[in-house]
This record gives C-alpha cells, structure tokens and sequence, in this order.
C-alpha cells in the first residue's frame, strides 16, 4: 500500500464514485480502479463491495480511509517540517465562505493580515447546500460554513472550528404592526408572506419549525439565498424573513426581533482537512478568523436586539 492507493480510498469514501474520485484527482477512472485493485491485494479482507452500479467501502475500507486521514496528516506533518522549522508565516492561504460570513469576517481578515510576514490570502465566495460545504475543503485551505443549531455535526473528515453561534432573528419593515413588540412568537409570524432560501440551505429548516409551531403552512413568497438581497425586498414591503443578528450589516429600513418557541441559531464554523492546520500560515489565519468573530459579536453588541423574554 502507498500513500496514493489510500489517498484514493478515502475519496471514493467521501465522493461515493470511482468517477468522481478520477474527476476530483485529474486521472482516468481506470486508474482509479488499477490502484483500488493493487491496495485490495495487500488486505486480507474486502475494501470495497457493490451496491447496484455504484462500489462503495466495506466496514474494513471504511476503518482503512479513516487510517488514510491520519496518514496524510503525518506525511503532511513532514513536508511541512522544515517551514515550521524556519518560522515560515507567510504562505499562501485559500479561505471560501458563504456569503454573509465572507462580508463580515474578509474585511478583517484582510486588515489583520495586511503586514509582510503574514499569510498571502486568496478569498473566494461559496453559495453551496449545507452537505456540501465539506467538500469544498479540498479545494481551499479554509471553508467558512454554516448549519443550524441543532442540524448533525460535519462529518469527521473535517476539522470544525465554531467561530460564532449566531441568533437568526425575523426581518421586517421599521414601520410593520410586528415591530412594536420585543419578541414575535410563531403564530404572530404565521400569516406573514416569506422571503426564505432555496431547498437544501439551513435558514429553511428554521422557517419549517416555525410552521409547525404556528400549526399552519406559511406562504413563502420569495426564494432568494443572499441576505442583502434579502434586506433590501423586506424594506420594499416583499414579505419578512429571518436573518443573521451579527454577520448582516444593520439596514436602515429595517428591525429584527427574536424569535421565541423555535430554536432559531446557527453555528458559523470554520472547516478545513486536518492536515492543513500542520502549516503555520493556516493556523494563524485560524487565529485571525476566531479573533474576528469576537470583534463581529462586540461591536453588534450595542444594536443587537436583547436576546431575553419580555417582561
């Protein structure tokens, strides 16, 4: 066995094709299947079994992938071992995220890592479904992702920094009857056109318990993803909508109230391989990233809505 034969297996676990894996790793799916085939002859047990047209991992490929993580980890250790040894801080660091973390965390970023030894950033927007956001951890250093309180963990493959556990507050017009209260309440929000996210991105979950804690369905009147997008058709009288209490610049138009009777929070997460964070660069952008979400959190502090019960 070789470290490409378990780099492979640990693709195939995590993208479910040896088409994909050949995409992902710029081979043939020949190849592919050649190394899949030299790795099974130095096993005793299968590592991979058939389900229809698809090959997938046994419980025996399945333990050898997750040995491949820690493997790639300490190869990666090594290749590293001679920067960590000079103190290199300066090598280039890729970071995606979602669109309302990559308006309030880049700015910061940037700013902090504006010296000469610092890390040479390279920033990207990513609008993907919550299950996909791991993945994009092989193409970039740093993934700034998202997923509701109570959704299930990221998988193990990934390495999970929580930069900030963000209330998601309900978006209406100052001059709405709703804004005279502190808090709304399911039923007070029932019959009220939406503005919601697409299927498969976590803020619709929320607006789902909503509906089911009023014990109706809720007219959802828009499906638009981005948050300014979003600000901007609550103002012009398109509906309400839920949104971010830190990560969304305050709109003038508009006020956010709590939510009470649904869980209505979502975690802003830093995900990366952990094999990344052997290198100095990454670790210190990890540091600027969670410095940063204690900036994001304190300077809303003072026109955040309180996050208590009426009186």
């Amino acid at each position: 066995m070789d470290e490409r034969q378990l780099r492979i297996l640990r693709e195939l676990g995590e993208l479910g094709s040896v088409t994909a894996v050949a995409e992902a790793l710029l081979v043939t799916p020949s190849a592919i299947s050649q190394q899949l085939r030299l790795l099974q002859r130095s096993m005793p047990v299968p590592l991979t079994e058939r389900h229809g047209r698809r090959l997938v991992l046994t419980d025996a490929g399945q333990a050898l992938a997750g040995a491949a993580v820690e493997v790639e980890t300490a190869l990666a250790r090594a290749r590293h071992a001679v920067a960590e040894f000079v103190g290199r801080p300066d090598g280039d660091v890729s970071v995606a995220a979602l669109h309302s973390a990559g308006a309030a965390f880049f700015p910061l970023l940037l700013r902090a890592c504006a010296g000469p030894d610092a890390p040479a950033l390279a920033l990207a927007d990513a609008d993907v479904p919550q299950e996909d956001f791991p993945r994009l951890t092989r193409e970039y250093d740093l993934v700034l992702a998202h997923r509701l309180d109570h959704a299930p963990p990221w998988p193990r493959t990934v390495t999970v920094t929580t930069l900030l556990r963000e209330p998601l507050d309900v978006a209406m017009p100052a001059g709405h009857p709703l804004a005279a209260k502190r808090r709304v309440t399911p039923r007070d929000v029932a019959d009220e056109p939406w503005i919601t996210v697409h299927e498969g991105f976590p803020v619709l979950a929320t607006v789902e318990a909503i509906a089911a804690a009023a014990g109706r369905r809720l007219r959802l009147a828009h499906r638009i993803n981005e948050f300014t997008v979003v600000a901007d058709v609550v103002a012009a009288g398109g509906g309400i909508a839920l949104m971010p209490r830190w990560t969304m610049r305050p709109h003038p138009a508009l006020v956010l109230r709590p939510l009470s009777g649904v869980q209505a929070r979502r975690h802003i997460d830093a995900l990366c391989r952990p094999e990344r964070t052997a290198r100095t660069a990454v670790r210190t952008v990890l540091t600027e990233l969670r410095r940063a979400a204690r900036t994001i959190q304190a300077r809303d502090a003072e026109t955040s809505v309180p996050d208590t019960p009426d009186a």
